[in-house]
Order: C-alpha cells, then sequence, then structure tokens
C-alpha cells in the first residue's frame, strides 16, 4: 500500500459553527448536526481551533473553556477540553497533536492552569502521549461509548 502524502494544514482560531460539520462526522456520526454543538461554544473565552488544509477544508478541531474540574472542584484556572475530532484521512499526521498544543496555548494565554476531559477510550494513548493523566474508572457513555476522565496541569514556558 502506497503511503499517503502528508497533509499540509495550519492552525488557526475559528468561530465554533466551522467547527461542526467536523466534529458531527466524527463524534457523532448518523446524528443531526446539531449534536455536534457543545453547551459553552458560545462563550466568549472559549478557543475553538481548526486544522486547515490550504483550501479551507477542516481536518482537524478542538474547543477550550473555562469549567471547573469534576474530581477537582477548587483547582484554580480550570478549563475543559471538548469537540477534539481528527478527520480520518489525516490521522497519525501531527494534525491533532497541533490542534491539542494550540488550545493548551490558549489555556494557559487565558491564565489557566488545568485542562481536563472526558476523552473516548481509544483516544487516551494520544491524550497519555501529550501530557494527560487518567482520573478514575472508565465508564460507557451510551451514546457515544466508552470514556475515561483525564486532565493536566499546564504553564508557561520557562525561559
Amino acid at each position: 500500500m502506497a503511503a499517503l502524502e502528508p497533509v499540509k494544514f495550519r492552525i488557526d482560531r475559528v468561530p465554533a459553527e466551522m467547527t461542526y460539520p467536523l466534529r458531527q462526522q466524527v463524534l457523532r456520526p448518523g446524528r443531526p448536526r446539531t449534536s455536534a454543538e457543545l453547551v459553552g461554544d458560545d462563550d466568549p473565552l472559549a478557543g475553538s481551533f481548526a486544522a486547515r488544509t490550504a483550501d479551507g477544508e477542516v481536518v482537524g478541531t478542538a474547543v477550550v473553556r473555562p469549567e471547573a474540574c469534576p474530581w477537582r472542584p477548587d483547582a484554580p484556572g480550570a478549563w475543559r477540553l471538548r469537540g477534539m475530532a481528527t478527520a480520518e484521512g489525516v490521522r497519525g499526521q501531527g494534525v491533532g497533536a497541533q490542534v491539542l498544543r494550540a488550545t493548551i496555548a490558549h489555556v494557559v494565554l487565558e491564565g489557566g492552569h488545568l485542562i481536563w476531559c472526558n476523552a473516548r477510550t481509544p483516544a487516551r494513548r494520544f491524550y497519555e502521549r501529550e501530557g494527560f493523566v487518567v482520573e478514575g474508572d472508565e465508564w460507557n457513555d451510551p451514546q457515544i461509548g466508552p470514556h475515561v476522565a483525564m486532565y493536566r496541569p499546564v504553564e508557561l514556558p520557562e525561559d
């Protein structure tokens, strides 16, 4: 099998609406597009990020917004990561990692100290490679499958 040509992309902060088609395709297949809209997408502090090809196609996306961490409710500066999706044809090429790093940079610039998510179990290793650790046991969301809670502290890099 021939290797795929690496995708060329850039990461941009975008309106949440731009991410809905990919979110729906990857995270909510067979469900209405409105199922990809998340609570807090319209929060002015939220950061929606997209990996876009030269022709503007969104091939990766994620959003972060301030939200208390359920298992660390008193932790200051907690932000929730949601809507993380990478188009099937570009997985394994660093798209997801770069989108995730953009969300982390946004959290740091906004003064955040912790980023957390409910990760789909098949994505657990991806998040672990990016410094996230598991909190608690796996559970099954009847509409979207098995998940595990994950988090990582974030900080400005040392000069």
